[in-house]
Formats: structure tokens, C-alpha cells, sequence
């Protein structure tokens, strides 16, 4: 694909019924709980996007066969500690956190040194949360400053660990689970409220773990060395896809759009409940329940107006990956709203508090960023704007898809950078976009 994507006009009214990819964060903690399990899992509606097939790639080097037959994908698992290890094994994780922090926690056991490393963007950020922990099993880690690249040289003497993980993420608090499986004992983890696929996961598989919930925080058990069986899944759509297309239909004209079949658990909807706040009326059905996660088709239609909002900070965790998506009806709304306490923004592909800050600034938007919290002066009549170009974000996805929505929406010529981008997370954006029936361009 060229380098720029050019958007001259806004989108026009549409009505529709769309499907989008399979979620990323259930698709490698799929393909990675299969590769731990005993027998072949099939998965269907995997997303194949360049984090999972840098996940595939990696766990074939690690001696896991993998298939891809009529729809599904086969995953050879060889139990727990299965891995073939290599002398001087390189893996590479392109721009996948999730997929880089998890594969070390089953990585305590190797023999040999293994090298983890990652894209630009994925190298900048912090490993320190993970190693501290991973090493109290007894892995030793060779790293510059606490980031990619780092060297990993696992103990055949793992033991288990207490830990107490407050940040508040989910990379962090699986990493640990997925250690606990290669682990003697009980592993006991006291973690503030997260994504939670990885308890599901294990839930699922009849793991053995119990969980205590509290308001913040969530106290977990786990018994380690208990093999399982292989599994059958079928993958929901990603909610964090989706918001993409819940706000172009929001601060489009006319419009209305039915997302089918879209997982809806309760640790990724946060931002739904934030922009319900904000006037939007989106609408849940045909819920269900599929193994131990919940999925609905969600409906949406165009609003004329919203309101500025004080977002409470107990929806943070569950919307940390839409922020940049909901600053954008932020921007629409009529009022200042403030959103406390987002540090973790700045910790993800790009620093997206700032990056989103300043997308914000160059459409007129007046925003004022302090320890940690924005501030967003709202503009109902933002309109046509003037050129504007996007470039220098670290390739960073989400920056990427916030950009097209925005140019899709307030109008004015847009000249957006990176056009690879989206292809980690979500590689049919483009082409939903166009079957809603705008032509793109490209230069």
C-alpha cells in the first residue's frame, strides 16, 4: 500500500450491517493457551492480522505445529512446558505488548538463552512490569533500561510467587497466570481490575483457579502443573474494532449500523458506558454467552448532539484502548470534559495522551493536559476544516484509524501517514470503510 491516504470529503449516509475481524486480545491468548494444551485445537475466526501472524510464526519456532484448513486453524499442542527449545532462539513480536509479555511467562522453563524483540514502537516500551515478577519464579533476563531487546534464560526450578500487580494491567497479570501453569504449588496474584480473557481461558479449560472480586481488585489462585485438554473456539469480534465505526456512526448524518456478533465483556465496554454519558444511544441484543464470554450485536445511529462529561475513573481500565476514539465525540460535544488519571495512554504503541492531545489541537480543539488527565473544550460546530496532516506517530494503529474517522466526520482535506499501520490490529478497516461506500485514495 503508498505511503499517504488522502480524504477530501466526509463520508455520507449510510445504513448497514457489518462484521469485524475476530478480537485481537482472545486470538493470542487462543493460539497461545492451544499451544500449552494436549492434542489439536481448532479456531475459527481467528484474527490474521501482523500481530497473530508474528504469534504464529514465533510459536512454530518453538516447535508447535500450526495449520490453517477449511476456515479454521489447527494448533498441535504438546502440553504444558511443550516448547522445543533452541540455542540461540530469536523471537520477534513485531508491535504486539500482549503477545510479547505473555510468551515469557511460558518461557520460564527454557534451557537456553531466547532473545525477545519487537518493532520501533514496541521496543520503547516498559518490560520492567513483567520481568520483576517473572523473575521471583526464578527466570533471569538480560535487558537494556528494562526494554526489547532482552534476553530470557528460564529455571527448571520455577517456584510459585505471590504478586501484587497494580497498574492495572492485563499483559502483567496473564504473563504471571501463564508462569503459574509451569509452576509447583499455588501461585497467588492480588491484581487491580483488568481485561479478564485470561481467567475466562482458564475457566474454560477447567484450570484450576479461584477468584475472589473485589471493587478494585481481584485475588487470584492458581494451582500450577495441571495439564488440559485441547479446545474447540470460535472468536468474537473485537469490541476496540468496533468503536471505530460506533463513533463514525455517532458524528455522521443520517446513518445507523448493526455490528454483529461482538464480544461485549464487561472489562472492554467501558467505553460504551462513557459515550452512552455523552448522549449516544447504543444498544445491545441478541446477547449470549460462548466460553465464558460474553457477545451481543450492538446497534448504533446517528446523534445531533452530545454532552461534555467528568469521566469517572472506574471506566478507565475497561477503555483504555478507545480514549483517542472517545476524545473525538468529545470534541463534538457541547462543554469540557476531563478524563483523570490516563498515564497508561502514554505507555501503549505511541504516548497517545499526548499524540491525542495534539490531533485535537490541529482541528481547532482546545485541550489542556495535567498530571496524567486532559482537559477538552468542545466545538458542536466543528466543521470543513482547513488541511490537515497527520505524520509522526510511531505507526501507531490506533492514531492511524482515530485520524481516518476524524477526516471521515469534521471534514476538511486530511493527509494521513503510515498507512500500514491498522494492519497489526485491524486489517479490514479500510475495506469496511469502503463498503459503507466511500472511495478512498492513496498517494
Amino acid at each position: 500500500m503508498k505511503k499517504k491516504l488522502i480524504i477530501r470529503k466526509k463520508i455520507q449516509n449510510f445504513k448497514k450491517e457489518i462484521y469485524v475481524d475476530g478480537d485481537k486480545s482472545i486470538s493470542i491468548r487462543s493460539l497461545l493457551m492451544a499451544s500449552q494444551s494436549i492434542g489439536v485445537s481448532r479456531i475459527k475466526n481467528l484474527l490474521y492480522s501482523e500481530d497473530i501472524e508474528n504469534t504464529i510464526k514465533s510459536l512454530k519456532k518453538l516447535g508447535i505445529k500450526i495449520i490453517f484448513n477449511k476456515k479454521e486453524w489447527k494448533v498441535y499442542g504438546n502440553g504444558l512446558n511443550g516448547f522445543k527449545y533452541k540455542k540461540n532462539l530469536k523471537i520477534f513480536a513485531g508491535n504486539s505488548g500482549t503477545f510479547a509479555r505473555l510468551i515469557l511467562g511460558l518461557l520460564i522453563k527454557t534451557p537456553f538463552n531466547i532473545q525477545v524483540t519487537g518493532d520501533k514502537s514496541l521496543s520503547k516500551r516498559d518490560f520492567l512490569r513483567i520481568i520483576k515478577p517473572l523473575q521471583k519464579f526464578g527466570a533471569r533476563f538480560e535487558s537494556k533500561n528494562g526494554k526489547l531487546p532482552l534476553n530470557i534464560i528460564g529455571s527448571e526450578y520455577i517456584r510459585p510467587i505471590n504478586y501484587n500487580e497494580k497498574l492495572g494491567s492485563a499483559q502483567c497479570k496473564s504473563s504471571v497466570m501463564l508462569a503459574a501453569l509451569n509452576s509447583p504449588g499455588v501461585t497467588n496474584i492480588n491484581a487491580k481490575k483488568s481485561r479478564n480473557h485470561t481467567e475466562n481461558f482458564f475457566k474454560f479449560l477447567k484450570i484450576p483457579i479461584k477468584i475472589k472480586r473485589s471493587l478494585k481488585f481481584d485475588k487470584i489462585e492458581i494451582k500450577g502443573e495441571r495439564n488440559f485438554n485441547s479446545f474447540n473456539y470460535n472468536i468474537p469480534s473485537d469490541p476496540s474494532s468496533s468503536a471505530f465505526f460506533i463513533v463514525l456512526t455517532l458524528l455522521s448524518k443520517n446513518s445507523s449500523i448493526k455490528i454483529k456478533n461482538v464480544n461485549i465483556n464487561d472489562t472492554r465496554t467501558g467505553f460504551i458506558k462513557i459515550l452512552n454519558k455523552m448522549g449516544a444511544k447504543i444498544k445491545l441484543s441478541n446477547k449470549k454467552s460462548i466460553n465464558g464470554e460474553k457477545i451481543a450485536d450492538i446497534y448504533v445511529k446517528s446523534q445531533k448532539s452530545f454532552k461534555g462529561i467528568s469521566c469517572p475513573v472506574k471506566y478507565n481500565s475497561n477503555a483504555i484502548d478507545e480514549f483517542l476514539i472517545i476524545f473525538l465525540v468529545a470534541a463534538k460535544a457541547k462543554g469540557v470534559s476531563t478524563f483523570s488519571n490516563l498515564g497508561e495512554l502514554n505507555k501503549k504503541e505511541s504516548p497517545r495522551l499526548k499524540i491525542g492531545s495534539e490531533l485535537l489541537n490541529k482541528i481547532g480543539i482546545k485541550t489542556v493536559l495535567r498530571n496524567e488527565s486532559i482537559k477538552i473544550y468542545g466545538n458542536p460546530f466543528i466543521d470543513n476544516l482547513r488541511t490537515i496532516e497527520i505524520k509522526n506517530f510511531l505507526k501507531d494503529h490506533r492514531v492511524f484509524m482515530t485520524s481516518v474517522i476524524a477526516a471521515l466526520t469534521f471534514g476538511g482535506k486530511w493527509i494521513i501517514s503510515d498507512t500500514d499501520s491498522f494492519k497489526s490490529s485491524f486489517p479490514s478497516f479500510l475495506s469496511i470503510i469502503g463498503n459503507l461506500g466511500y472511495k478512498l485514495e492513496f498517494k
